[in-house]
């Protein structure tokens, strides 16, 4: 049994500890919000946090973050109004939306870190892919949301 907490709720998962985190959030939990996508740690569409640290879901077992905290997207905001969402929206970054909820906890992540970033301090952070190509507008919500986490 691995035991670790959820977006506040202390879980535990009867699954192998070489079970990917990806997997027991998806289908034991059923917090579908964070993506499969490549399967190899590449397009981030799998990103959550781990004790606050943006991580890939699915190159992560659970049995190696034994008494973590993990957020998905679910977890961010209770009211979806986190400042990284609200960008988002009122940036109208999303076009298929596959890849958001990754990218969303990775700008997240950032900002945690970098309150006030650059074009280039987000470009060198944010590795996720996005195949429709919203890479601009995604730096624009970034700085928006930094702006907004600043009171502004």
């Amino acid at each position: 049994m691995t035991r670790f907490t959820v977006n506040g709720n202390p879980t535990q998962y009867q699954l192998a500890a070489d079970t990917p985190l990806l997997w027991a959030l998806r289908e034991a939990s059923n917090l579908t919000g964070t993506k499969f996508g490549c399967g190899a740690g590449l397009c981030g569409a799998c990103t959550v946090h781990v004790d606050g640290v943006a991580q890939r879901s699915c190159q992560i077992s659970i049995g190696s973050i034994e008494g973590t905290y993990v957020t998905t997207i679910e977890g961010l905001a209770d009211d979806r109004d986190h400042p990284v969402q609200v960008a988002w929206l009122e940036k109208q970054v999303p076009q298929c939306g596959f890849c958001q909820s990754g990218m969303i906890m990775a700008a997240a992540a950032l900002l945690k870190t970098n309150p006030n970033p650059s074009r280039a301090d987000i470009r060198a952070a944010i590795s996720n892919i996005c195949r429709c190509g919203t890479y601009p507008r995604v730096e624009t919500a970034i700085l928006r949301a930094a702006e907004l986490m600043r009171g502004g």
